[in-house]
């Protein structure tokens, strides 16, 4: 049954779905950014420094030490920066679910309403002709 609220409670559903959506993806990028962090560590337990050797060999894996040092410093702040993405989404996806149900609620209680005034009107009806079939059975008599 359509109602003034239908049109509405299409449109926020679909918003719902928009950030459940984009909500999904943050849950993805978070996984790459964590996925990438760990394997920068990784990386990192994999340099060995050299224990012999000569000094531009030490400062190369000093370098490289460094570099991946920085790639896993870059690596935790995108983690923070996809941690701060999912807590947007979800609270986006919380708001959006809200109001999707209070305009499923006012959905449902126009249609009752409307269902109610059907159900008075039928009973008025039924009672007229109750009257009517009646009247006429007395004018028999």
């Amino acid at each position: 049954m359509k109602t003034r609220f239908s049109s509405l409670v299409t449109l926020k559903k679909s918003t719902m779905q928009k950030s459940e959506r984009a909500l999904q993806g943050a849950n993805a990028d978070l996984n790459s950014a964590s996925m990438a962090l760990q394997l920068a560590y990784n990386s990192l337990d994999d340099v060995e420094a050299p224990q012999t050797g000569t000094m531009a060999e030490m400062l190369a894996s000093r370098t490289l030490l460094d570099s991946q040092r920085g790639v896993i410093s870059h690596n935790k702040e995108w983690v923070g920066f996809a941690k701060n993405q999912v807590a947007q989404a979800k609270q986006r996806l919380k708001s959006d679910m809200i109001e999707h149900e209070k305009f499923k609620y006012l959905e449902l209680e126009e249609i009752k309403k409307v269902l109610k005034e059907k159900k008075i009107k039928e009973s008025k009806d039924l009672d007229e002709v109750a009257l009517m079939t009646r009247s006429q059975h007395k004018k028999k008599d």
